[in-house]
């Protein structure tokens, strides 16, 4: 299955204390560039996190959003560090000792000092935790894929249909060229005649002059390149899978033969059609690049 580097999934999970929802996008890309942002609490997981994203895609620019939400009424609990008050008391009373002050410290004013009262959240069981979380970025995994191939079948019916139609430019200049041949000869036959008048022509001179010319503008090579180059990016599409390098690649050369073509071109109808031709090529060259 032909695969689109565009895409969008969403997963949610959780149970009676907690909630997890995940969200991806994903865009094309040269490479697999996935990027996860996540609350602080769930960090450890990220390396998990785009481990079991590669089962779902291979190439592309890939953005996860992961929210957590807490559930539990009573998720944090009030700790008392003693040591540090003892600590905070010594000073104190040292102070006073020096200055002769008022010994006047209060419980309230004790607690109010930093880190002698924090507030520290239970232990999260990880495992139950990584399950849940696994849970809701499998499903927008699967959801990912699922955009991504619709998208790709999209791609691949409009990609062979532009393969279809650069065929039908391949044949014009194909059968152009031989009359380009048979137009140049009859000008050069012209053209002796108006010079030498009725005397004989020697067709051995016109042969070689023709066959000249024509070896000049050949294009039969570039053409033969050409369809076996359309035959294969069509194969290459309907077999599917991570093919978009691939077909980068095919682009690249029909291009390379489009453009000599036209650099051989001594004819307006074939320059045209080459021009048309190249205007397709590059159509699918720009769709290409949003395959996997």
């Amino acid at each position: 299955m032909l695969r689109s580097m565009t895409g969008f999934g969403r997963g949610e999970a959780g149970d009676a204390d907690r909630r997890i929802t995940v969200e991806i996008k994903s865009v094309n890309h040269r490479y697999c560039d996935i990027s996860v942002k996540m609350p602080k609490k769930l960090g450890f997981f990220e390396s998990a996190v785009r481990g079991a994203l590669k089962d779902y895609v291979q190439r592309g620019k890939i953005d996860v959003y992961i929210t957590y939400e807490d559930l539990a009424e009573h998720r944090s609990c009030l700790k008392y560090n003693r040591e540090l008050a003892a600590e905070y008391m010594a000073v104190l009373r040292q102070m006073q000792s020096d200055f002769s002050l008022e010994d006047d410290i209060r419980v309230s004013t004790l607690s109010r000092y930093p880190e002698v009262l924090t507030l520290e959240e239970q232990e999260v069981d990880e495992e139950t935790l990584w399950q849940l979380l696994e849970e809701a970025v499998r499903k927008a995994g699967e959801g990912l894929a699922q955009t991504r191939a619709r998208e790709g079948e999209h791609l691949k019916a409009d990609l062979l249909d532009k393969l279809e139609g650069m065929k039908v430019y391949v044949d014009q200049i194909e059968a152009r060229s031989p009359e380009i041949i048979t137009a140049y000869r009859a000008r050069l036959v012209e053209r002796v005649k108006d010079l030498l008048g009725d005397s004989n022509i020697d067709e051995g001179r016109i042969a070689m002059e023709t066959t000249l010319f024509a070896d000049k503008l050949c294009v039969d090579e570039e053409i033969v390149r050409l369809r076996s180059h359309i035959n294969t990016a069509a194969k290459t599409l309907k077999e599917g899978g991570a093919v978009g390098r691939k077909l980068d690649f095919i682009i690249q050369e029909m291009n390379r033969e489009a453009n000599t073509i036209l650099s051989k071109a001594n004819d307006l109808i074939i320059s045209d059609t080459a021009i048309g031709l190249k205007t397709d090529i590059e159509k699918v060259r720009e769709q290409v690049q949003n395959i996997e």
